[in-house]
């Protein structure tokens, strides 16, 4: 299942946040949406997952619009927001149940100890969640993004502030969901691109600067650089 997007625009009062900016992202490849802050990342990430209507153009996800067809496309997506809303007050255990049961899914109990297990939840999933540190927290909100098995995942930031230890472990799950999902992950850390993208599409002032295969875009410019091809491309 694929993600396409089309000519897709958000204009916020004059402000021209995303500008008609066109890509495709394909199971197996996980695609690193680059850009510097403000350049349109995180809107573009709102509107794929139908919270924010475009001003113009389209978007679908495994067939579905975003904007005419949300219901059936949530039911195949996986959304991790850059600041993951959490119910605070609920244990680590009991707020997957209840994602579980929003979803209506089968097995309930057994999909969260999946999930708990996956991505190593298993200490913590007794806690309440406003006692857990910010990289436990991104956990639970990757757990509540997995947890339905959706063919497609779109992670904003998904490894802010994890632990050294925490990040291999998280970047190695990633690696291993893309490998038979769309996965788009949304960052502006050049290390996290190299470690688990092989396609890139680099956004700057709204408009796409780049849409290619890492190691061509690496060729086109003669450098190994990730950081150098992003600093000559946005600035």
């Amino acid at each position: 299942m694929s993600i396409q997007v089309e000519g897709l625009s958000k204009t916020f009062a004059e402000q021209k946040a995303v500008d008609q900016i066109s890509f495709t992202a394909v199971p197996g490849k996980v695609l690193g949406f680059l850009g510097p802050n403000g350049a349109g990342k995180s809107t573009t990430m709102r509107m794929l997952t139908g919270y924010l209507q475009p001003t113009s153009g389209t978007a679908t996800l495994g067939g579905f619009d975003t904007q005419r067809e949300s219901l059936g496309m949530r039911r195949i997506l996986g959304y991790l927001p850059e600041n993951t809303p959490l119910y605070t007050d609920m244990y680590v255990r009991e707020f997957l149940a209840f994602v579980a049961d929003t979803y209506q899914l089968h097995q309930p109990k057994l999909k969260v100890r999946e999930v708990i297990e996956r991505v190593g939840l298993g200490d913590e999933q007794h806690k309440k969640i406003s006692m857990l540190s910010k990289g436990y927290k991104q956990r639970v909100g990757l757990a509540q993004a997995m947890i339905h098995d959706p063919q497609i995942l779109i992670l904003d930031e998904p490894t802010t502030g994890l632990d050294p230890n925490q990040l291999t472990d998280i970047r190695e799950l990633i690696r291993n969901l893309g490998r038979d999902k769309t996965v788009i992950l949304s960052t502006h850390i050049m290390q996290e691109v190299e470690a688990l993208c092989e396609q890139v599409v680099i956004i700057n002032k709204g408009k796409i600067v780049a849409d290619s295969l890492l190691t061509d875009l690496k060729s086109k410019h003669k450098t190994d650089s990730l950081e150098e091809i992003f600093r000559s491309l946005t600035h």
